[in-house]
């Protein structure tokens, strides 16, 4: 477990941290076309390049991305799928808008999960997938140093989503899944700016601690406190 701070808070910040040893490179991933859209507009919603209340432009995705009505057509099912966009009669995909109790009762229930998880995860998750889940904060903290946001961003969801499904418990992981993906864009701002982006990370490092540890208690008391620190600072730029 690397000991690395998150205190640096401005993005010019001075010489990064020290990389951690090399790590085995993964193979290569070899996505089908309808996963390389969907992946390509999940992303352009989170950061924000397809803003909340936009209508889908159809023919300006398929000239940017090189595809045909139909393969754009599937990814946006996908996508509304997953919550993050809806499908309206007579004006196509539309980005989704949450008010501020939309996301105030998803941080709410999915902080009651990730706790439940956090708790579990201590008790049952084999040595392996403890050790995967910190690989992946480690290769967290590099993102964070090089300030390249939705690599990290990405990175920190799939740690959230990896305790849950270290959890072992099947229900537990469907019912995240489903909120974690209508979330990302909304969670994808709780980092913007330096000072909110260096406490979310700070925050992490305590988990990764209380993990490393499969102290369960601090584990869902630190998760509890990211929820509502992080919805704290959702609230300040929607």
């Amino acid at each position: 477990m690397s000991s690395r701070s998150a205190t640096a808070i401005d993005d010019r910040a001075g010489p990064p941290a020290e990389r951690p040893a090399e790590r085995p490179a993964l193979p290569i991933a070899r996505l089908s076309l309808h996963d390389q859209v969907v992946t390509r507009l999940r992303d352009m919603v989170t950061d924000g390049r397809l803003a909340p209340g936009q209508r889908v432009n159809e023919v300006a995705l398929c000239a940017g991305l090189g595809v045909s009505r139909t393969p754009l057509r599937e990814a946006l099912k996908t996508l509304a799928g997953e919550g993050l966009l809806e499908l309206v009669p007579s004006r196509g995909a539309i980005v989704r808008s949450f008010t501020d109790k939309d996301v105030a009762d998803c941080m709410m229930v999915l902080k009651a999960l990730e706790q439940l998880a956090g708790r579990l995860v201590c008790q049952v998750a084999g040595d392996a997938a403890i050790a995967g889940i910190l690989a992946l904060h480690a290769e967290m903290q590099d993102r964070y140093a090089a300030r390249d946001r939705l690599p990290y961003f990405k990175l920190n969801q799939a740690i959230h989503s990896s305790i849950v499904a270290a959890a072992d418990n099947a229900p537990l992981l469907r019912a995240h899944e489903a909120l974690q993906a209508q979330m990302k864009r909304i969670r994808f701002i709780g980092h913007e700016g330096p000072e909110k982006w260096a406490a979310a990370m700070a925050e992490h490092e305590e988990m990764a601690t209380a993990l490393a540890q499969r102290d369960g208690e601090a584990l869902a008391e630190v998760i509890g406190r990211h929820h509502d620190r992080g919805l704290a600072r959702i609230r300040d730029v929607i």
